[in-house]
C-alpha cells in the first residue's frame, strides 16, 4: 500500500497544474482516491466562490487517480460533473472510487466537498470513465 501511494504522489509531483494549484494526495490505494486543494483567491470566479473549472479539474484527477488504482497508467475517457452548490470554504476534498472495472477501463465516481469551518458540504458529483494507457 505504501508502494501505490508513493507512486501515486511521483504522479501528482510531475504534473504541472496539479503543483500549480497546490493539490495534495491524501488517499490513494486500489479503488479509491481522495485530493485535497486549499483554497486561495486565485481560484475563484467574481462571485467570490471557487471556479467550475477548478472543481471540474479536482473531480477528473481524482476520477483517474481511482480508474489508475486497478489499471495502472490511465487517463480519462470522458466525465460528467454536477455542480450542486457554490464551492465555498477554506478547503476542497474530492473522493473518488471504482464502480466497476474491467482489464482496460473502469467506471468511477466522485464527490467534491466543500470544508468551512470543519463542516463538509457536497458541491459537485462527478462520473467518469477512465481508460489504460496501453
Amino acid at each position: 500500500m505504501k508502494e501505490l501511494f508513493a507512486f501515486g504522489q511521483s504522479i501528482l509531483e510531475n504534473q504541472p497544474f496539479s503543483v500549480l494549484l497546490g493539490t495534495a494526495l491524501d488517499q490513494f490505494e486500489p479503488g479509491k482516491a481522495t485530493l485535497r486543494l486549499a483554497v486561495q483567491d486565485k481560484l475563484k470566479q467574481q462571485h467570490g466562490f471557487v471556479h467550475g473549472g477548478v472543481v471540474s479539474y479536482l473531480a477528473d484527477n481524482a476520477l483517474t487517480y481511482a480508474g489508475g488504482s486497478v489499471l495502472g497508467d490511465s487517463v480519462t475517457s470522458e466525465y460528467k460533473i454536477n455542480y450542486l452548490r457554490p464551492a465555498i470554504g477554506e478547503l476542497l476534498v474530492a473522493q473518488a472510487s471504482v464502480i466497476s472495472s474491467g482489464k482496460s477501463q473502469a467506471v468511477c465516481q466522485c464527490q467534491v466537498l466543500a470544508v468551512q469551518d470543519g463542516e463538509e458540504r457536497m458541491v459537485a458529483f462527478a462520473q467518469g470513465t477512465i481508460r489504460k494507457v496501453v
